[in-house]
Formats: C-alpha cells, structure tokens, sequence
C-alpha cells in the first residue's frame, strides 16, 4: 500500500467513528444561529477558517475570531472552537467568553474530558491522532495533528452540505458569492 493510500484509510478510519447525528446537529445550530464565528490555532484554525470560508459562501454571515473586522460576539451567536487536545488557552479563552455571552459553543476536539469540551453547548468528538498523540488517540502515520485537521475538514464539508440543504443554497447561488477580485 501506498503512502496516499494508507493516509485515505486513516482519515476513512476516523470517519466511520464520527457520529453523524452530530453532522446535522451543528448544521441546524448554524442554521438557527444569527453569526458564526471560528476559532482555533495552528493548522486546525486554518481548517476553522476554511469553514467559515465556505459557510460565507453559502450565505452564513462568518467571521474569524481574530481578524481585523471580527465584530464583537453577541447573544444569539454561534462559536465553533477547534483543537484537537481541547488544551489550546486561546480557543478554550474564546470558548468562556463567548458562552458568558450567552452563544452556542460548538466544540470539536479528540479529548471529550478537556477543559475546551467543558465549555460546550454542543460537542463533536473527531477520534484521531493529535500532535500528544495520547492512549486514547488512534495511532498515524503522519505527523502532528495532521489526521485531525483532513479529518475535520471533511467533517466541516459534510456540514456545510447539511447546511447548505436547509438554507436551500445551491451552487449557483453559492458561487455568486465566490471572490471575484481574483
């Protein structure tokens, strides 16, 4: 087997384990909620922003928790916090201040007992390898937390399918909303 191969059975593992009643509750708490915002650090933000990305595209009013025009988080807002120990300060930051306005907290971690997971409104539990790679972590070829991150961005794709489903967005609708200053 080969090296692609054996990364596709990895990321084919993690995903036969997801629970996919998840998938479609996130989706409806996106659905319900009046402005998403994403957090995460490392290459799990960029899979995060990649998410709020496609949400834009679909019609959502995203933001990146960070960014220069990232307006404050309000009651009746959604946060999703990504990282794959649940140990990163800034998302687990992000995530207390985000429920002490009164949000939805969407967290997706591999650790179900971490202090990020405490902060949940809603939990979706990826069970693949991150960088600590503890016992409770599946073992991986690839380094760090590469496995978590191709995961949760097919997880997020599936989401944002669900997503685009309910709000009733196709892809002409979705792509008029495409960057064209490229």
């Amino acid at each position: 087997m080969n090296t692609t191969e054996l990364i596709l059975q990895e990321i084919q593992s993690v995903m036969s384990k997801l629970d996919k009643t998840r998938l479609n509750e996130i989706a409806a708490i996106l659905q319900n909620g009046k402005r998403i915002f994403v957090t995460g650090e490392g290459r799990s933000g960029f899979m995060a922003k990649s998410f709020a990305m496609r949400l834009m595209h679909l019609g959502a009013n995203a933001y990146v928790v960070g960014e220069t025009i990232t307006p404050s988080i309000e009651a009746g807002d959604v946060l999703i916090a990504v990282s794959g120990s649940g140990k990163t300060q800034s998302v687990i930051w992000t995530a207390e201040k985000a429920k002490a306005a009164s949000c939805e907290v969407v967290v997706v971690t591999t650790n179900p007992d971490s202090a990020l997971a405490s902060h949940a409104s809603l939990l979706a539990v990826v069970p693949a390898a991150t960088k600590y790679r503890n016992e409770n972590e599946p073992p991986s070829i690839q380094p760090l937390g590469s496995l978590f991150d191709q995961s949760i961005h097919i997880m997020f794709d599936a989401i944002c399918l669900i997503y685009s489903k309910l709000k009733q967005v196709d892809h002409e609708q979705a792509f008029q909303r495409h960057s064209n200053l490229e």
